[in-house]
C-alpha cells in the first residue's frame, strides 16, 4: 500500500485544490487497524457490524468461506459477492466496489460493517424505484482559467467539454433532454455546478473528468458517489468517519447504484482497468437534489490512456459507455409504464 498526493489546479472535486490518491493493491491486507485500536465485547460490536454468514444465510446466498485465506464468496441465482478480511475492496458481479470500512474478522467469521451493508451493498443488491429520468444535467470539469489536471501539453478541461458533448448527442438521440453546466471554455464555481441541475430539476447530475496520477503506476475507470453520513471516503484512508449529512445525502441509495451501474459498463465495455467505485464528499456532489456521480474517464498522465482521451473516436465509445450506464440504472430504478387497455 502505498500514497500519492499530487497537485490538481483548482480540481472540480476539492475546493483547495489538492488531491490525495490512495493506491491499493486488490484486496490489500493490513487495514483493519482502526478495529484492532477500538476493539471491543462482542455484543458492543453487533451494534457496529454484522455477519457476513448470517446476512447470506438471510437473503438466500450460498456462502464458500476460506478461513485460512480470509476470502468469502456468496453466490445467489443472479449475484456473486466476494470479499475479504482486512479488505475494504469487494466486488459485485466481478465490479469492483470500495467499502467504507475493511471486513473484519470476528469470533472467527467474516463480519461487515452495518454502513456498508445498508449505505453500500444492499441498495445496489435490492433497487429502489425512483421517478423516471427526462433530464440530464452533465457537467465538464473545469474550464476557463480552471485547467484541471495538467500533464505536458494535456490539459483536462480539453477533454471534458468533447466528451460531454457527444454524450449528450447521444442520450438527446435516446430520448433524454439534456443540460450541460458549461458549453464553452468559461469557469464555473464549483456550487453553481449542482445548483443549476437543482434550478432545472434535473434528474441526474453526471461530472465528467479525467485524472493524473504516478506515471506507469496509475490508469483505468472510477466513477464517485457522495460518502455516506458518519463514513470516511475511500482516499481519506479512514479520516472524517463523523462527517455529518449533506443534501445529496438525500439521495444515498440512487447515488451507489447510479454509480455502480456506471462503472460496471465502463469496465467491461472499454476493457479498461476497473479501479472501483468509489466514494468522496467532492463539492459538486454534497448539494445535488437529484442522484449524483463523479466520473473518473481515464488518466492523462498515462500513455496508452492519454493517447485514447485526445483520440474523438474513443471518447464516442467512452460516452457510449457512460450511455448504457444510464440506461442499465434506469431500467432498475423505473418502473416499466403499465401497458394501455382499450375499454
Amino acid at each position: 500500500m502505498y500514497l500519492h498526493v499530487y497537485l490538481r489546479a483548482n480540481r472540480g472535486k476539492l475546493a483547495a485544490g489538492w488531491r490525495i490518491l490512495l493506491l491499493l493493491p486488490l484486496f490489500a491486507g493490513n487495514m483493519n487497524n482502526s478495529y484492532s485500536a477500538m476493539a471491543r465485547p462482542d455484543l458492543e460490536q453487533k451494534s457496529v457490524e454484522s455477519s457476513l454468514l448470517q446476512w447470506a444465510k438471510d437473503n438466500q446466498f450460498v456462502p464458500a468461506w476460506t478461513p485460512k485465506d480470509g476470502l468469502l464468496k456468496l453466490t445467489s441465482h443472479s449475484t456473486v459477492l466476494s470479499f475479504k478480511v482486512d479488505s475494504m475492496l469487494a466486488e459485485i458481479n466481478g465490479v469492483h466496489v470500495w467499502l467504507s470500512e475493511p471486513i473484519a474478522l470476528r469470533r472467527g467469521q467474516p463480519f461487515i460493517s452495518c454502513l456498508d451493508l445498508r449505505e453500500t451493498i444492499e441498495p445496489i443488491l435490492f433497487p429502489q424505484t425512483n421517478q423516471p429520468i427526462t433530464t440530464v444535467c452533465l457537467d465538464p470539469g473545469h474550464g476557463g482559467k480552471d485547467t484541471g489536471g495538467v500533464f505536458g501539453n494535456y490539459m483536462e478541461k480539453q477533454y471534458t467539454l468533447p466528451l460531454a458533448e457527444e454524450l449528450g448527442r447521444q442520450l438527446k438521440t435516446a430520448g433524454f433532454e439534456v443540460m450541460l453546466t458549461r458549453t464553452n471554455d468559461t469557469f464555473v464555481e464549483l456550487a453553481d455546478r449542482p445548483g443549476m441541475a437543482n434550478r432545472q430539476k434535473a434528474n441526474l447530475f453526471i461530472s465528467l473528468h479525467f485524472n493524473i496520477g504516478p506515471p506507469g503506476l496509475a490508469k483505468g475507470v472510477e466513477v464517485y458517489c457522495l460518502s455516506p453520513a458518519k463514513s470516511s471516503s475511500t482516499n481519506d484512508k479512514g479520516r472524517h468517519k463523523d462527517a455529518a449529512a449533506l443534501p445529496g445525502n438525500g439521495q444515498d441509495a440512487q447515488n451507489v447504484l447510479l454509480a455502480y451501474e456506471l462503472q460496471k459498463s465502463l469496465a467491461s465495455n472499454l476493457g479498461v482497468e476497473d479501479r472501483g467505485m468509489r466514494r468522496a464528499r467532492f463539492e459538486v456532489l454534497r448539494s445535488a437534489q437529484m442522484p449524483a456521480v463523479l466520473i473518473e474517464g481515464g488518466f492523462l498522465s498515462d500513455s496508452d490512456e492519454r493517447k485514447k482521451i485526445a483520440d474523438p473516436q474513443y471518447r464516442t465509445r467512452l460516452a457510449t459507455a457512460i450511455l448504457q450506464g444510464i440506461v442499465a440504472y434506469q431500467r432498475l430504478t423505473v418502473p416499466a409504464r403499465a401497458p394501455k387497455i382499450d375499454e
